[in-house]
């Protein structure tokens, strides 16, 4: 039982020895500790120390620099307080001038005001001494003329108004006088230069056709037996045949020209055929009419394209190419109606104008003589009609209407188409007519235009395009003698057919003498 005892004692022997010697090495390693601690202090203690002694230094270095900044900020204030304490010290001085100056102003203009006043209260006391004297003559005129002031004032008023209304009556009549010579002179010009630059032809065209034969034989051939064959042409055609003593010739007579036409060509092919009997003639007529058709719209398209106008409508070429067998007198529609295109745009030209308009109004012009026998009324209406009806322009339909003058013409383009239908129509073999009717429609005019009472004679003058009328002054009136021109022109259109127009000249002179002796 020793044995465990002493085992025990050992083994508490160790342990307290183990103890002890932890407890020492706890207080040696507590010491270290310590040790360690204390310099880590003093250390401490030594680093805060000498961040105080920073912060102390870089602080008193601050406020030095603080000082010298607010130290130069005063400097530069100073400064610039001085500067503006100059500157408004000159703007007081300047003020202090201008309010002398202003002083020195207001004071002479007082005096001039002391000086005007004075110079007023004179001129007053003197426009009441005039004023008087005024007056005192007034009442001294008044006493030697026998009239008021407001009397005399009317006299001179009254005086000066009919003076005033005679030269201005004078500077008018002036003035009309020479804008008519301006304006007759620049259109003779105009007028005299267009027909220079129209170099027409003019050949007059007859109402009938003649066929000529080859020989007599040729009419009974053309007869046929009991007459069936020319029975056969007059009724294919509309045309009158006339086969009479006239050697180897038919003549065709037939107031419509393209039936005309048709039936000299229908007739041409059979006399060059031989061939004559009612069926031929037939098939020959057909394809004459089919000739003419072609002739007619080759017509109508040649005037358009010398003319240089587009957009026409097909059947107004048409219309255009069926002129080409109608006449006026002899004329022939078609190429007075292209003589008149470009006597209208060559004037319009002159005149700084578009042409275009005025060559497409009168190439139309007289488009309704192309079915005027086909279609009741007057070819002007006819002519407005068809215009409409194919889309032409106002100017256009309008110079169509006014070119004979049914309604006034307000468009220049009218009034150079009614100036070139006057033109076309009045040249030198234009138009003709027998002596005969020619006489007649003189001796006519002469008697309507003589039929007036207080006309004493009347002369029908340039081939019956101008009448002069003279009238006896004891009669008829200065004030009478427009009424008068008009009535004579209604009574001539009422009564009288004539191409173009007539222009009447009322003449009224007064004459007086007496002898020396």
């Amino acid at each position: 039982m020793e044995m465990p005892l002493a085992i025990v004692l050992i083994i508490v022997g160790i342990l307290a020895g183990a103890a002890i010697g932890i407890l020492v090495g706890i207080q040696i390693r507590k010491n270290t500790a310590e040790k360690e601690i204390g310099s880590a202090e003093e250390e401490a203690k030594k680093i805060v120390a000498d961040a105080i002694k920073s912060a102390e230094s870089r602080k008193k270095e601050v406020i030095l620099e603080g000082k010298e900044e607010v130290q130069k900020f005063r400097s530069e204030s100073e400064k610039e307080i001085a500067d503006r304490r100059k500157d408004v010290q000159r703007q007081e001085r300047r003020i202090q001038q201008k309010e002398e100056t202003l002083d020195r102003k207001l004071d002479n203009v007082e005096k001039k005001e002391e000086k005007v006043n004075k110079k007023l209260k004179d001129a007053d006391s003197k426009l009441a001494e005039i004023e008087t004297i005024k007056k005192s003559q007034f009442e001294m005129l008044e006493k030697i003329s026998g009239y008021t002031a407001e009397q005399a004032k009317g006299y001179l008023l009254s005086q000066l108004e009919d003076e005033l209304t005679h030269e201005k009556s004078v500077k008018i009549m002036e003035y009309q006088e020479q804008l008519k010579e301006e304006a007759d002179e620049k259109a003779r010009n105009i007028i005299s230069l267009s027909i220079q630059r129209l170099a027409a032809e003019q050949v007059a065209e007859a109402t009938i056709s003649v066929v000529p034969l080859p020989n007599d034989e040729m009419k009974g051939r053309i007869i046929g037996r009991e007459g069936r064959n020319i029975r056969a042409i007059e009724t294919l055609t509309g045309v009158d045949l006339i086969i009479d003593d006239t050697p180897e010739a038919i003549t065709l007579s037939c107031f419509e020209p393209v039936r005309r036409e048709v039936a000299r060509v229908a007739l041409e092919k059979l006399i060059s055929d031989g061939r004559i009997h009612p069926a031929r003639i037939e098939e020959t007529v057909e394809k004459a009419r089919r000739e003419v058709d072609q002739t007619i719209k080759r017509e109508g398209e040649r005037a358009v394209l010398e003319l240089g106008i587009h957009n026409i409508h097909p059947e107004l070429v048409k219309l255009l190419g069926r002129l080409r067998y109608r006449t006026s007198y002899g004329q022939n529609v078609l190429n007075h109606s292209i003589e008149v295109a470009y006597l209208a745009g060559t004037m319009a030209s002159e005149l700084g104008l578009d042409p275009t308009v005025a060559k497409r109004a009168g190439l139309l012009h007289d488009i309704g003589k192309s079915i005027d026998h086909e279609v009741e009324g007057t070819h002007i209406q006819i002519g407005v009609d068809l215009a409409r009806k194919y889309k032409e322009s106002e100017q256009v339909i309008h110079a169509i209407h006014a070119h004979h003058g049914d309604v006034e013409a307000k468009t220049i383009v009218a009034i150079l188409v009614q100036a070139a239908d006057a033109l076309s129509a009045a040249r030198p073999g234009a138009r003709r007519e027998n002596v005969e009717n020619y006489i007649k429609r003189l001796q006519k005019l002469e008697e309507v235009a003589s039929s007036f009472n207080g006309v004493e004679r009347s002369f029908a003058i340039q081939a019956g395009r101008e009448v002069r009328v003279m009238v006896k002054p004891e009669v008829v009136k200065d004030e009478r003698m427009i009424p008068l021109a008009r009535e004579i022109c209604k009574k001539i259109e009422n009564e009288l057919d004539y191409p173009g127009q007539i222009k009447v000249n009322i003449i009224r002179e007064s004459r007086a003498s007496d002898f020396a002796k």
